[in-house]
């Protein structure tokens, strides 16, 4: 009698087995947990069992990705600005209710005053010569020229542009201020010009588009700069005064090859120790002080070589020399300007 319950229970339990459909979905309580989601509460109850039906769904058109369909804004003159991912345009204007950036507002250098230079007169000129020097802002000492934030040379980009500074840009062929560049001649100085080809889906027309990009400030690499040596009789002092300062622009082959340096503009110093007055250089170890452009240049806070002197053949240093004997004729240039003073008193 025990087999024959054996084999009644065995039975019952294969036909019901044989009653569930293979396609039934298991049970949250069968499926194999998600642990990312223990502790929160289960959207369905885990004693109901959930079936799916088959349904037919149409197919809905993909919305465009914001990053592969969004077209870059095209400015006035249809050119498409690049702007890396990440980085925001330095012309790009702060907000009006941008925090302060600093424990403290600095309007000093905005309320400085800037001295006129003394007015001297021609009698008074004892002794007099022209120099010229090369600042490379590859020294460790002319490393503020190139401040990331704020480029000597973007500096004086926007001051040229300013109409209030009154600071005007020359042409480099003359470094005697006597012509002035006009707007389209500077904007050619200043934008890298590059042309690509587009073919036209429509008509398969090749067509050849100038492509306008700004100048990189970390490309110019050295400044000249035309100063006036001369003893003033009438306080027994020798002095100096800049003249001018040129950005220098390296200029290259196809392959990247350097040629020549080329000067991009003349500005006339006089003219700019206002606008650069109000313009804070950065100065290594204290970040509070409060020293201009005017004053680095005043104070001969910057470290340069002599290209050229002053010369009945109007000729530079590198037209005659080159390598080691052209840095040596400019320290004995340098030492000429200084026993010249020595010599002029007795001991």
């Amino acid at each position: 009698m025990k087999w024959l319950g054996s084999v009644a229970f065995s039975f019952a339990v294969s036909f019901a087995v044989a009653q569930v459909p293979e396609d039934t979905p298991p049970t949250n309580n069968d499926a194999f947990p998600d642990f990312t989601k223990i502790g929160q509460p289960s959207s369905t109850p885990a004693t109901k069992p959930t079936t799916t039906a088959p349904t037919t769904t149409a197919p809905t058109a993909q919305k465009p990705s914001s990053t592969s369909q969004q077209q870059p804004t095209t400015g006035g003159n249809g050119v498409k600005p690049k702007v890396e991912a990440g980085e925001i345009p330095t012309d790009i204007p702060a907000d009006a209710d941008a925090p302060l950036d600093n424990i403290v507002e600095r309007k000093t250098i905005l309320e400085k005053n800037v001295l006129p230079w003394e007015p001297i007169r021609e009698s008074d000129v004892f002794w007099s010569k022209l120099i010229w020097r090369v600042i490379d802002v590859r020294e460790k000492i002319n490393q503020p020229f190139t401040y990331p934030e704020e480029p000597f040379f973007t500096i004086l980009l926007n001051g040229i542009k300013d109409t209030v500074a009154g600071i005007r840009a020359y042409k480099s062929d003359n470094d005697k201020f006597k012509y002035k560049l006009s707007v389209q001649e500077l904007q050619g100085l200043v934008n890298k010009v590059d042309t690509i080809t587009k073919i036209d889906p429509n008509t398969y027309e090749t067509k050849v588009i100038p492509v306008y990009s700004k100048i990189d400030p970390n490309d110019i690499k050295r400044y000249r700069v035309k100063e006036m040596w001369y003893f003033d009789k009438q306080q027994s002092v020798l002095k100096v005064r800049i003249l001018g300062i040129a950005p220098l622009k390296d200029v290259t082959d196809e392959a990247g090859n350097f040629l020549y340096e080329q000067p991009l503009f003349w500005v006339y110093y006089p003219n700019c120790r206002e606008y650069l007055g109000r313009h804070r250089a950065f100065i290594e170890g204290n970040g509070s002080s409060p020293m201009s452009w005017e004053d680095l240049l005043e104070l001969r806070h910057f470290s340069s070589y002599v290209s050229k002197e002053e010369n009945v053949q109007n000729r530079r240093l590198q037209d005659y020399l080159q390598g080691i004997d052209l840095l040596l004729e400019g320290e004995k240039i340098k030492s000429d300007i200084f026993n010249f003073e020595h010599d002029l008193w007795s001991y």
